[in-house]
């Protein structure tokens, strides 16, 4: 695929971070809990002058000056690791996952029409250009943001995303459209592959994130994924936290050559890469009508 690893310095040139409040509020607590472990050490001695007021007996208070100290040193130390994680993620593992999630799909040559679900700033949708260009297809990939009203950490002018494609040469390869990822604009069967990066668990999330509200509308979007995916097409979801559910959901629709991959610590938590394939047939009963693919029966 060309270039397939980058210095993180390039990738984030190009692509900036989708959330970038985030690593910063990590980043200047961090910063200010390291400046009272500090002052903690500095001035030891008056502490725990001062603690003596309201403890018993100065071996008390040295204990519990110690033991504030260590704490908030232990919770910088913590907090530079979450917010160095949180960049790692979004920059550097980022762009690694769209490699092996674009291997994940065995022929790129036959590939027409492609869809990036969630595509925030364009690393997963530009390596899939990318990927188009170097196999000689004459494909497109359509990345789709979620609206402002859905998702505003996500909702991102394409302007932005299309200029990172001209970037990386593929701008010809590449569209970028605002929609519902609940109910998605396009007609059955239209893609061959579908691909989604860390974007799936936040669909829901006004609801709460462990509500069963929120499950429903995960589902929901992942049986839009089978509907606009081809007989035979293959998508490939990069995500965190809910990935069994994704996997019995899929397994209920009969999907084929459900596969994941092995954990991958991503923003603090554990992900995995779940692909599947569309059956070129779908049968499951004399009763079952196509709606079922975007249904929300989940009782």
């Amino acid at each position: 695929m060309g270039k397939t690893s980058r210095d993180w310095t390039q990738i984030y040139a190009i692509y900036g971070v989708d959330d970038w409040q985030t690593p910063l509020f990590l980043l200047i607590h961090a910063i200010g809990f390291s400046i009272l472990s500090v002052l903690f050490l500095l001035y030891f001695e008056p502490t725990c002058y001062f603690l003596q007021h309201f403890l018993p007996g100065p071996a008390s208070a040295r204990f519990a000056a110690g033991f504030t100290g260590s704490v908030t040193a232990l919770s910088a130390v913590c907090l530079f690791f979450a917010a160095a994680n949180f960049l790692y993620s979004a920059v550097s593992l980022h762009w690694e996952m769209s490699q092996s999630i674009v291997s994940s799909v065995p022929d790129w040559s036959s590939v027409k029409q492609a869809l990036d679900l969630g595509c925030g700033r364009g690393i997963l949708l530009n390596t899939v250009a990318l990927q188009l260009k170097k196999s000689g297809s004459s494909g497109r990939v359509v990345g789709l943001n979620p609206t402002r009203t859905q998702a505003e950490n996500r909702a991102l002018n394409p302007t932005s995303t299309l200029r990172s494609a001209g970037l990386e040469g593929v701008q010809e390869y590449v569209t970028c459209r605002s929609g519902d990822p609940r109910t998605l604009p396009f007609g059955d069967s239209y893609f061959d592959v579908v691909v989604s990066a860390v974007f799936l668990h936040t669909v829901g999330k006004e609801f709460g994130p462990k509500s069963a509200a929120a499950a429903a509308e995960r589902m929901r979007v992942l049986g839009e994924v089978v509907r606009v995916l081809k007989p035979g097409g293959v998508a490939v979801v990069w995500d965190i936290v809910h990935v069994p559910e994704y996997v019995q959901r899929l397994n209920e629709l009969k999907m084929e050559e459900i596969s994941v991959s092995e954990s991958v610590t991503a923003f603090m938590v554990s992900s995995h890469i779940v692909s599947f394939r569309k059956p070129r047939q779908h049968f499951v009963g004399s009763a079952e009508v196509r709606l079922d693919w975007r249904f929300n029966n989940l009782g």
